[in-house]
């Protein structure tokens, strides 16, 4: 049996490469400076590019690493060559992925024209499962493992007719590709997980929250989580000390939707 220390739940990312897509706000911009700061070189990825490099700033300024790429998630042309382009600017390829980049829809199901649905399908189930692919392609090519950090979404578990019916849809299919995926390449020591946060603090709620007034009312505790309530539970995901957890949605809601 492997010697493990005692407690095994050191969170040292230290020569680990991770790519955060969806980075230039929200949880991604919490998530790559969260990496960095234990230690990893952090790929951020977004369309926003002026926010991206805020963000290589603040992580260079506190001493971590990171690199600023420009991805749209919706051009699956641009995924190999992402990953190239990782490679050859961070000196390796990418061992953590967290697929983090998605968009609400905030419509009822039967008023979304079939753009506006194939952009959701795009953004929150294609993409993931497109990068998700190329990134363990090339980790069973190395022979080496990795890690796949999937950000799903209470909302997979809980739909109470408001208008997002096509969203709780993907984000649960984000869990079940989490769970099939996690089967598929458990072989290959390439370990996926997902989170589904409840109901936290981004440029997304806020945005939702002027529609539709207050929501923490009517929780148990009246509040809406801060992203760094989710710190742990991501470097636990990512560190060492979960290589036997796989297959896993954690979920981060405060009990907001109730059991």
């Amino acid at each position: 049996m492997p010697d493990f220390p005692l407690p095994n739940a050191a969170h040292d990312l230290a020569g680990r490469i991770a790519l955060v897509t969806g980075a230039s706000s929200g949880l991604g911009h919490r998530f790559a400076r969260v990496l960095a700061a234990s230690g990893a070189t952090v790929a951020v990825a977004a369309r926003r590019t002026d926010k991206l490099d805020a963000l290589v700033d603040t992580i260079t300024a506190a001493g971590g690493k990171a690199a600023a790429f420009a991805l749209d998630v919706t051009q699956d042309a641009q995924f190999v060559p992402l990953f190239d382009a990782i490679a050859a600017r961070l000196g390796g390829a990418p061992d953590i992925l967290v697929n983090n980049a998605g968009i609400p829809d905030a419509q009822r199901a039967h008023k979304m024209s079939v753009d506006d649905i194939d952009r959701v399908f795009d953004v929150n189930l294609r993409a993931p499962w497109l990068l998700s692919c190329e990134f363990a392609r090339r980790r069973m090519d190395a022979g080496k493992p990795g890690r796949i950090v999937n950000i799903a979404s209470m909302a997979a578990f809980q739909y109470k007719g408001g208008g997002a019916a096509l969203y709780s849809t993907t984000k649960m299919a984000v869990v079940r590709m989490t769970e099939a995926l996690a089967v598929e390449w458990a072989k290959f020591g390439i370990n996926v997980n997902a989170i589904a946060p409840g109901a936290f603090s981004s440029e997304m709620m806020d945005g939702m929250l002027q529609r539709v007034g207050d929501i923490t009312k009517n929780f148990p505790r009246p509040r809406l989580g801060d992203p760094a309530q989710m710190d742990s539970t991501l470097l636990y995901l990512v560190a060492p000390a979960s290589e036997f957890v796989t297959g896993t949605c954690i979920k981060i809601d405060d009990a907001q939707g109730g059991r």
